[in-house]
């Protein structure tokens, strides 16, 4: 048998043990509540934010609004110009451009031409130069027929834009059609005169991506 004392010893110091234990655990459960809390918080904060707005896109422009703005120009130079569903036509008689059977492009039209080359220069659109004709037939040495002299002043008016005014010839193309689209009747002397012209037409967005008469 022990002593009194040295059991009472002995019962002390496993006390004291027991409650170091408890304190350890203790705090080794204070600090796991601890750390699973700060491993949560960030996951709340990420399921209430709300997502970000998506930019705003600038709202489209109605169809054919640069061409409706280029014929306002046109008609502040004194041009007349129509919409059709080729794009912008601005048609320019024989008389204003070319003497008679000629394809030389007369002086008086430059200023005519200057003003429409402005307003290309400020549109992206590509544009087709068609030349007619009426249907009283030519014979000279320089050109054997009506559409061969309607393709060349259609032609003169393509090198007179992309040398003159610089406008790329990557946007320009020539067409003839000769007798075979008259604007007006060939019966009278003022409707032959309205179908010999060459047409500038500013194509719109659908028939620029179309293939081009050459």
């Amino acid at each position: 048998m022990r002593p009194k004392y040295l059991q009472n010893a002995a019962h002390q110091r496993d006390r004291w043990m027991i409650s170091y234990a408890d304190m350890l655990t203790i705090l080794l459960i204070f600090f796991l509540v601890a750390a699973a809390k700060s491993l949560e918080v960030p996951k709340a904060r990420a399921a209430v934010a709300p997502p970000p707005p998506p930019p705003a896109q600038p709202a489209p422009e109605p169809p054919r609004t640069n061409l409706i703005r280029a014929q306002e120009r046109l008609k502040q130079y004194g041009l007349e110009s129509r919409l059709d569903p080729r794009g912008l036509v601005i048609s320019l008689p024989q008389a204003i451009l070319f003497p008679s059977g000629e394809d030389v492009v007369s002086p008086h039209a430059l200023p005519a031409i200057e003003q429409i080359a402005l307003v290309l220069h400020d549109l992206p659109n590509d544009v087709r130069l068609s030349g007619h004709a009426d249907t009283v037939p030519i014979h000279n040495r320089r050109f054997r027929s009506n559409w061969e002299l309607s393709m060349a002043r259609s032609q003169r008016i393509l090198e007179l834009l992309s040398e003159r005014y610089g406008i790329p010839e990557s946007r320009l193309s020539v067409a003839s059609f000769g007798p075979y689209r008259p604007a007006a009747s060939n019966d009278t002397a003022d409707g032959r005169a309205s179908n010999r012209r060459v047409e500038i037409v500013i194509l719109d967005d659908t028939a620029s991506s179309s293939p081009q008469t050459m």
